[in-house]
């Protein structure tokens, strides 16, 4: 009698165990939602959607995008933190993660803590532009003009990495310009086309009506590889500026204490969408790149993002 007892029991604890995996074999098992820190229409955007679509049919499971704009990423994040759903995904910028901790003495979350990177997906490339009434065509010369004439030129970017990229420039150069901030980056890229500043740094896509009339001047992109909106823009590095080598990356993020198993799953899952020629050429139309590489390999980015971008803001406090 005991005996059968005990088999009956053991017999009930295996299916109980064996249930487990099986639950997160079948993740999802409903709708699930992709929270963007980012207004619609923009390039982020749209691959966001293309993703969505994409892991919905691999998922069986309908792929919503919401937008949640505004305060730097903040309003996103905290709604996508606050949501304790393991169907809410973070598709987000990394500014959020890597800056608004070392700019803010608090946030409503936690990066380290609260947000699990599972992979990268795109990289959006900044660009730092001149008006082409200013006569440069290098960074090294708008380095040396700006030496020579020291106070006289008018900068400006759009905020985050952009802005921290070129203030970066102006430390290791020593240089001596005037930031003039904007509300909007449409007034920003009328007055540079107009020469009432005189650079730009924002992204590659921003720019590329006015370069296209040439009344705006790309010198160099801020990431590892050329922008395929302008291929004959050198890169950081081939600039002679490693140094400004900061990648406009853009990934996958999951909840705290996500399974290691299940994240390794949706970034393998993200990484086989990437990987489709179709949705490459669309994002490569609008100025897009897709980068998905390993989960170890995004969290290992945004350590390095993070620790590069630390003495930058701490000097541009210092400035302030």
């Amino acid at each position: 009698m005991y005996a059968l007892q005990s088999v009956a029991i053991f017999l009930s604890l295996a299916t109980v165990l064996l249930a487990v995996p099986c639950q997160a074999e079948r993740w999802p098992q409903r709708v699930v939602r992709i929270i963007l820190p980012l207004p619609a229409g923009t390039g982020t955007d749209l691959a966001a959607r293309l993703f969505a679509e994409r892991l919905a049919e691999r998922w069986s499971q309908p792929v919503i995008v919401e937008n949640v704009p505004g305060a730097d990423g903040i309003l996103g994040v905290t709604r996508f933190v606050g949501s304790h759903d393991n169907h809410t995904l973070l598709f987000s910028f990394a500014g959020p993660i890597t800056i608004n901790p070392l700019i803010h003495d608090s946030l409503p979350y936690d990066p380290s803590r609260d947000l699990v990177p599972i992979v990268s997906a795109i990289d959006n490339f900044f660009a730092i532009a001149t008006s082409s009434s200013l006569g440069v065509d290098s960074i090294d010369g708008l380095v040396a003009l700006a030496r020579k004439e020291p106070g006289k030129l008018n900068w400006t970017a759009t905020a985050g990495l952009p802005q921290y990229i070129f203030a970066a420039l102006q430390k290791s150069a020593d240089l001596e310009m005037t930031y003039v901030p904007y509300r909007e980056v449409t007034l920003a890229l009328q007055d540079l086309s107009e020469s009432r500043v005189q650079v730009l740094a924002t992204g590659v896509s921003i720019l590329l009506p006015q370069v296209q009339s040439g009344k705006v001047r790309l010198l160099m992109v801020t990431s590892r590889r050329r922008s395929p909106l302008a291929e004959d823009v050198p890169t950081a590095a081939e600039a002679g500026h490693p140094e400004l080598l900061f990648e406009g990356m853009v990934g996958f993020y999951g909840w705290r204490n996500m399974a290691p198993d299940l994240k390794e799953r949706i970034a393998a899952d993200i990484r086989a969408v990437a990987a489709d020629s179709a949705m490459v050429a669309r994002l490569r139309s609008v100025g897009v790149a897709v980068q998905a590489g390993s989960s170890a390999e995004f969290a290992a980015e945004i350590e390095d993002q993070r620790t590069k971008l630390a003495p930058i803001l701490r000097n541009a406090k210092a400035a302030n």
